[in-house]
């Protein structure tokens, strides 16, 4: 039963109890034609998973609570890789690997309490749908990981699987969106470990996923219909005390999985029917409020008439399609080519693109060489911009993040690098090109490269949602503009195949009561 495993350890209080811990980290883009390789993913093991202390990140919150409950801690291995196309199957299968022999080694050198997990819940390889239900799965199968306490944090953006609910005691999701809580959300999961380690009680997990698939600019956490489901859900935990956590997953909408799309999952102990009640509560809200999950955009030359009709900045140009966060490439030049056809003064755009880094090897200030920027990445967005550029300045591309709250900091810690960068301008735009795509999500990217946003007319910004934390609090205004993309919120054209059905807005029938 259960209980066995915790009874055993309270039974030897007086020795620190010892918990195991990793990390697999990637949300995938399964329309890209790319492959996410080994060398795309950031590796640390051991002794390196302990460095990551004070940076910000979700395995910085659980070291915090394992210090504070003079836990030894067993690190293993850490993957994490930014969004992009559906990951080689050898990079999870090495994973797994390195995490079985950690598990494996710890069992046999004095056993552990509990594991805890930093996932984020959206990777799909090349021949698993669901490497996170796997991974939980495999750890059950190992003797002595029957019972053994599974808990961990992951993204709101996951797809959430019967699986991952099936073989751990609590998951926890963030709850914000943009993610400024997931640091916050991993500490309130360890210390859940340490109350049911306390208790001698384990929660179980019960998940369902609505009939409900929503781009990501539907899932902003300050808006309808997240915030009513957000709202529901911490109702649901006052009045139930024997409900955990309630977990609301606005989902990824592009990952081309059984499960997609929103979801719910709750840790519980007591009656299984309470439990269920709740989720079949958010369900129906999700089911009820699906149409304001698909958010109005504008058209890109109208909101760029209506920036130059007002005052002051700066200005965001919001353009999801090409939303690095969500696994496009960020060498979209739809932006980038508004900005010049209306000729707009003092504005700036980050496009990722090593190329034409290359191409301005050498340069002197103010020398002029012709780039093709931008628009090699994605085969439904617009094309490279062929241009004049002068050179301004040149870089490393590393950077401090001013914000250790942002989602950039949670997956990657204090510091990221967008490889060799070059800032040029075309005409009156300026261009910060980088050799790595990178999220928008901290304004240090701009200020590390000379560039002041806070001066400029217009922004560009390849994001949707997670853009917000760093952006609001300069910005005048913001648009959100629909151009050509893999990122694009005109989900219901996009090629699923395995994806259940009925589900709105992708089948015809979904939306039917």
């Amino acid at each position: 039963m259960l209980l066995l495993h915790l009874q055993g350890a309270a039974e030897t209080m007086s020795q620190r109890r010892r918990i195991l811990f990793g990390a697999l980290f990637h949300e995938t883009h399964s329309f890209v034609d790319e492959i996410t390789g080994l060398a795309d993913f950031t590796i640390r093991r051991g002794e390196e998973l302990l460095q990551r202390r004070g940076d910000g990140s979700t395995v910085d919150g659980f070291l915090e609570v394992a210090d504070a409950e003079d836990w030894e801690v067993v690190p293993t291995v850490d993957y994490t890789a930014l969004p992009a196309g559906t990951v080689d199957h050898a990079v999870f299968a090495r994973f797994l690997a390195e995490f079985d022999a950690g598990l494996r080694t710890a069992l046999a050198a004095g056993g552990l309490d509990g594991i805890w997990l930093a996932l984020h819940g959206a990777m799909v390889t090349t021949e698993c749908a669901d490497p996170e239900g796997a991974l939980l799965a495999h750890i059950r199968s190992v003797p002595g990981c029957e019972t053994l306490p599974a808990f961990g944090v992951f993204d709101l953006h996951a797809n959430f699987t019967a699986a991952m609910a099936e073989h751990a005691n609590a998951l926890v999701a963030y709850r914000e969106n943009p993610h400024t809580d997931a640091r916050e959300s991993a500490v309130h999961s360890a210390k859940l470990l340490a109350r049911a380690l306390s208790e001698g009680e384990l929660p179980r997990m019960l998940s369902c996923n609505a009939p409900v698939i929503w781009p990501p600019t539907g899932t902003g956490t300050a808006d309808r219909p997240m915030k009513d489901l957000e709202i529901l859900a911490r109702r649901i935990e006052r009045e139930n005390p024997a409900i955990w956590v309630a977990n609301v997953i606005g989902g990824y909408s592009f990952s081309d999985v059984p499960e997609a799309g929103v979801a719910f999952a709750v840790a519980f102990t007591g009656p299984e029917a309470t439990a269920r009640e709740a989720l079949e509560r958010l369900a129906q809200t999700a089911t009820e409020l699906r149409e304001l999950g698909l958010p109005a955009e504008w058209d890109i030359d109208e909101a760029i008439a209506e920036i130059l009709r007002s005052p002051g900045g700066p200005y965001v140009v919001v353009e999801p399609a090409d939303n690095i966060g969500g696994g496009a490439p960020g060498d979209g030049t739809s932006v980038l080519r508004a900005f010049l056809r209306h000729g707009v003064e003092n504005c700036a755009v980050a496009i990722a693109d090593p190329a034409a880094v290359a191409a301005m090897v050498g340069a002197k200030l103010g020398e002029m060489r012709k780039l093709s920027i931008g628009g090699k990445g994605s085969a439904i967005a617009e094309g490279p911009v062929e241009i004049e550029a002068a050179f301004v300045s040149a870089s490393d591309g590393s950077f401090a993040l001013e914000d250790l709250n942002s989602h950039l900091a949670a997956s990657q810690g204090s510091r990221f690098s967008m490889g060799p960068s070059v800032v040029v301008q075309a005409r009156s735009v300026t261009i910060l090109l980088t050799s790595r795509k990178t999220p928008p999500f901290d304004l240090g990217q701009l200020r590390s490269q000379g560039i002041k946003p806070e001066t400029l007319k217009a922004i560009g910004v390849k994001a949707a949602v997670a853009h917000r934390r760093a952006y609001d609090r300069i910005a005048k205004g913001s648009f959100t503009v629909a151009t050509p993309g893999p990122c694009t919120s005109r989900i219901s054209g996009l090629p699923f195949t395995r994806l259940r059905a009925p589900v709105f807005p992708i089948h015809a029938d979904a939306g039917r009561s």
